[in-house]
């Protein structure tokens, strides 16, 4: 197999941790396969010289000084392979060969980059090679930096851009967990997730894997987030799944929005809960739900619209916190998915806006960390898909 492996800061925290990682290289070329390997800052180094930046530096001289972290880590790395009788060699910005490149926008010059990680790649029977995570270099030679996150952007690029099997992220938790073992007791591995949940999660404060490092993920590469305690980097910890898909697309089937009103709503816990309940029981599924401070709105198949709207008056009449129910029928949806949505800024104001400007009414926008819905009239889905599409 050929694999990129990121150790990120925690993993090379002191010098034992080097010599656990610089094992765990040793023993997967030991089996036949081919490594590169990307490092991030020992510890906490990079937010230790950011905050001794005390004064207004410039960009490129920033750049430089919180460069410095990555350019230890890849000269230790590189020390204890030697010491293991292993050839390798580390890679920073200036270095002949040095692979991320950006453009004078400071984004990822991919033509450039996939040239310079293909020809790195056809070295890896030879070499190890030992690469600066979250640094870059433009076209002038002056350093970069891919941003929060950007050992893991680092690591999921070259590993696409090298034709890699499987990028492994070397960190201090057990892969993807099912809650904070900090907050929640019984937390375990999950042993598989999909880059949509993980996705989600990523942009509500998962600390696993960077969310820009994901949207360089496809089918064919596999990622694997593993402990630094573990030992074998190809196996164990979490698995992440399948690729984002960008799509703008328009949901064939007819909605219908039931609407739930209520002035105690914001005052009634678990009253979203008991209401999708009431649909769920009845084998009712909802298509996506929004809230506000005295209403609730479900949007279900229009076929389900009178039973839906029968079920929730039930709980209207049995119960005091609502007011009464209404029903609004032909309603579309059309949404638009993509890995890198979050990063950037207005996408909903560019989705709303031709929508808008063409008179057409908007029942709702609900968005997520990968999609933005918009919620119009039925006859009107087919202008405000062409509207959306021709934003993107």
């Amino acid at each position: 197999m050929r694999v990129v492996v990121k150790f990120g800061g925690t993993s090379l925290g002191n010098g034992e941790r080097v010599t656990r990682a610089a094992d765990s290289i040793a023993a997967a070329i030991e089996n036949g396969h081919e490594v590169a390997v990307v490092a991030s800052a020992m510890g906490s180094t990079t937010d230790d010289l950011l905050d001794d930046i005390n004064y207004e530096a410039e960009d490129a001289d920033r750049a430089e000084i919180v460069s410095m972290g990555e350019r230890t880590s890849v000269r230790m790395l590189k020390g204890a392979l030697a010491a293991r009788g292993i050839d390798s060699d580390f890679f920073e910005p200036g270095s002949e060969g040095w692979p991320i490149i950006t453009d004078e926008y400071g984004e990822v010059d991919v033509d450039e980059t996939k040239k310079r990680a293909s020809a790195l790649g056809g070295q890896l029977s030879d070499v190890v090679p030992v690469i600066t995570g979250f640094l870059a270099q433009d076209l002038q030679g002056n350093v970069t930096t891919l941003g929060r996150g950007g050992s893991d952007t680092t690591a999921v690029m070259l590993g696409k851009f090298m034709d890699a099997d499987e990028v492994v992220i070397v960190t201090d938790v057990e892969g993807v967990m099912t809650g904070d073992p900090r907050v929640v007791e019984g937390a375990r591995n999950v042993g598989e997730i999909t880059v949509d949940e993980l996705r989600s999660l990523s942009f509500r404060g998962a600390e696993v894997v960077a969310p820009s490092a994901l949207s360089y993920k496809d089918a064919d590469l596999g990622v694997r987030v593993v402990h630094y305690q573990h030992d074998d980097l190809l196996t164990g910890g979490t698995s992440i799944e399948g690729e984002f898909q960008n799509l703008i697309d328009l949901q064939e089937d007819r909605l219908a929005c039931v609407t739930v009103a209520g002035r105690a709503i914001r005052n009634s816990p678990g009253i979203l809960a008991d209401l999708a309940a009431a649909l769920g029981d009845e084998g009712i599924n909802i298509e996506a739900n929004s809230s506000g401070m005295d209403s609730i709105t479900f949007y279900v198949d229009a076929d389900d619209a009178e039973d839906a709207e029968a079920l929730l008056h039930d709980e209207v009449v049995d119960g005091d916190a609502l007011s009464s129910v209404t029903v609004e029928d032909d309603i579309a949806v059309v949404r638009v998915t993509g890995s890198d949505l979050p990063n950037q800024p207005g996408m909903v104001k560019r989705t709303v806006d031709p929508v808008s400007e063409a008179h057409i009414h908007l029942y709702d926008v609900i968005t997520s960390a990968t999609s933005v819905s918009v919620f119009v009239p039925w006859d009107d889905r087919e202008q405000t898909l062409q509207l959306v599409q021709d934003v993107f």
